[in-house]
C-alpha cells in the first residue's frame, strides 16, 4: 500500500512539474510583450498554486479516510483479540476446575486405600502381638 501511494505521489509530482514547465516554455516562446508575458506568468503561477492547494486538500482529505480506517481496523483487532483471550480464559479456567476434580477424586481414593491398608496392618500387628504373647504365656 506504501508503494501505491509513492506511485501516486510521484505521479502527480511529475505531472505537476510538468505542467509547470511546459508552461514556462511555451510562455517564453510565445512572441509577447513583457507586460503580457508577466501578466500570464503571474496567472499560470496563481493557476498552479491553485492547483497545489487543490491537491495538498485532496491529500488531507485521503490521509483523515487513511487515519480513519487504520483506526478502525485497529479497533477490530483488538475486539478480536479480547473475544479470543476472553475464549481461552474461560477454556484455562475449565481446565483447571478439571483437574482439581480429578486430583481431589484421585486423593479421596488414595486417602481411602491408605486408610484400608493402615487398618489391616494394624490388625495384621495386633494378631501378631496377640499371638506372640499367647505363645509366650504356654511357653
Amino acid at each position: 500500500m506504501e508503494e501505491d501511494n509513492g506511485i501516486g505521489k510521484g505521479l502527480i509530482l511529475g505531472f505537476l512539474t510538468g505542467t509547470v514547465v511546459g508552461s514556462l516554455i511555451a510562455l517564453l516562446y510565445a512572441p509577447k510583450s513583457g507586460r503580457e508575458l508577466r501578466s500570464d506568468l503571474r496567472v499560470k503561477s496563481d493557476d498552479f498554486f491553485e492547483d497545489a492547494e487543490n491537491y495538498i486538500e485532496q491529500a488531507r482529505g485521503r490521509a483523515n479516510e487513511l487515519i480513519n480506517d487504520g483506526k478502525k481496523k485497529s479497533e477490530k483487532l483488538v475486539d478480536d483479540a479480547k473475544v479470543k483471550v476472553d475464549a481461552l480464559l474461560k477454556e484455562a479456567e475449565k481446565i483447571l476446575k478439571d483437574a482439581k476434580s480429578k486430583t481431589i477424586t484421585s486423593l479421596d481414593t488414595s486417602k481411602d486405600k491408605v486408610e484400608k491398608e493402615s487398618e489391616k496392618l494394624k490388625s495384621a500387628i495386633k494378631a501378631g502381638v496377640e499371638t506372640y504373647k499367647s505363645a509366650k504365656e504356654k511357653a
